[in-house]
Order: C-alpha cells, then structure tokens, then sequence
C-alpha cells in the first residue's frame, strides 16, 4: 500500500511527545511507499513561518527528505474538477488545500493517512486511514 500523509500526521511526527502507534505503523511501511504532497510541503512552511520556527520547519525537511514527494499536477488537475463539483452539488465542500490534497491521491491511487478521515470522507473514492487516532 502507497500512502500519502496529511499535514496533521508530518506534524504530530515533530511534536516533543512521541505517538508510539504513529511510529509503529510507520516502522512497518517501507520507505518507498511513503510519501507525501507539495501542498502539504507549503503548509508545513506557512505553519513554521507564522511562528517564526523555522527549526521545526528544518526538522520537517529531514523527515521529508526520504519520502516522496507528490506535485498537484494533470490528473489531480483534473480530479479537482470532477471532485470539486461533485461536493458543490451535494452542498459540502472542503477547505482548497484539503481538496487539493485529496485529488492529489485519487489522481495518484494513494491512501490517505490523516487525523481528519471524517472531514476527508467526504470524497468519494479515496481511501483514508487515521493512524493518529488511540
């Protein structure tokens, strides 16, 4: 299984309190099968950056330094379009990172491995994970 992880999962990985499930699951993965998003890069940034961090944003660079990174390109392009409407016409919607992200693995056939599955199941079709749940 290929997996992307969201924002709050890179996060908790850079909290000073280990979450020992977190560390579990990712131990069992292979290294190649992990990755993540650009848009998850920029937000990582923007939240190192708006508190004046950039430590914390240097140590999410060293984690990321062996996952693969996953750009918003053509097919989540056009995932985007299909999803977005899809959600408009149902009257929901998801903040623009978020659907970005979630087109991204839909585009791709990853997993998504987040603490917000309920928020993220809103998108049909993409399988989403909690590994950050007890």
């Amino acid at each position: 299984m290929k997996v992307l992880f969201d924002t709050d999962v890179l996060s908790a990985l850079l909290r000073r309190e280990p979450l020992p499930k977190l560390h579990q699951r990712l131990a069992r993965l292979p290294v190649r099968d992990q990755g993540t998003t650009t848009i998850t890069l920029g937000e990582l940034s923007y939240g190192a950056h708006r508190a004046g961090r950039l430590d914390l944003y240097a140590r999410a660079r060293v984690i990321l330094a062996d996952l693969e990174i996953v750009g918003f390109d053509v097919p989540a392009a056009e995932e985007y379009g299909a999803v977005r409407a899809r959600l408009e016409r149902r009257g929901t919607r998801l903040d623009e990172a978020d659907l970005r992200i979630a087109c991204i693995a839909l585009a791709h056939d990853r997993t998504l491995v987040t603490g917000n599955a309920r928020h993220f199941g809103r998108v049909e079709g993409l399988r989403v994970e909690n590994w950050l749940k007890d």
